[in-house]
């Protein structure tokens, strides 16, 4: 299942979905039918098999949250809040040149240089997820955009690039 903020769920969510699993065996250990339960905590059947597979083969125990899916985050607490206040410095102070925008290659040669840490362009972007960062758009146009030679562009060099 896909979550739109694309971190699966959050750690109450994952509390509340165990909650049910351990309710599931203690109605299990009472002999319930396995219909009757899924009635009762309104899910699905199958998932109470599951459950119960899983109950048979290792008590309780088996159904307790193993905690959040994917990979752990290779830079600790600190080195986040540190990467944090990097990144609000800007690219300038960090020595890429005179443009004032962060990209994804540059922010992972950054963590490279600071920890010793290489990220993927994609497992940069999940890490700036995670921490809160989002991409962001310039608010305004730039002061030499030149609205007569974009008109220009337009009316003769698109229809021939447009095909």
């Amino acid at each position: 299942m896909r979550y739109p903020d694309g971190g699966g769920l959050t750690a109450a969510g994952r509390s509340r979905r165990e909650a049910v699993r351990l309710q599931a065996a203690t109605l299990l250990d009472g002999g319930v039918p396995v219909a009757e339960i899924a009635a009762r905590l309104r899910v699905s059947a199958e998932s109470v098999y599951r459950w119960r597979r899983r109950w048979r083969a290792g008590g309780r125990q088996a159904l307790v949250s193993t905690g959040s899916s994917g990979s752990a985050c290779r830079l600790d607490g600190k080195q986040l809040q540190r990467l944090a206040a990097m990144l609000d410095q800007g690219p300038v102070v960090h020595g890429f040149g005179l443009d004032q925008r962060w990209t994804l290659a540059r922010i992972a040669e950054l963590i490279e240089r600071e920890f010793h840490v290489s990220y993927t362009l994609r497992g940069t972007s999940y890490l700036l997820h995670r921490m809160g960062f989002t991409p962001q758009m310039p608010a305004r146009r730039a002061a030499e955009r030149d609205p007569d030679a974009i008109a220009a562009w337009r009316s003769r060099r698109w229809p021939s690039v447009r095909g």
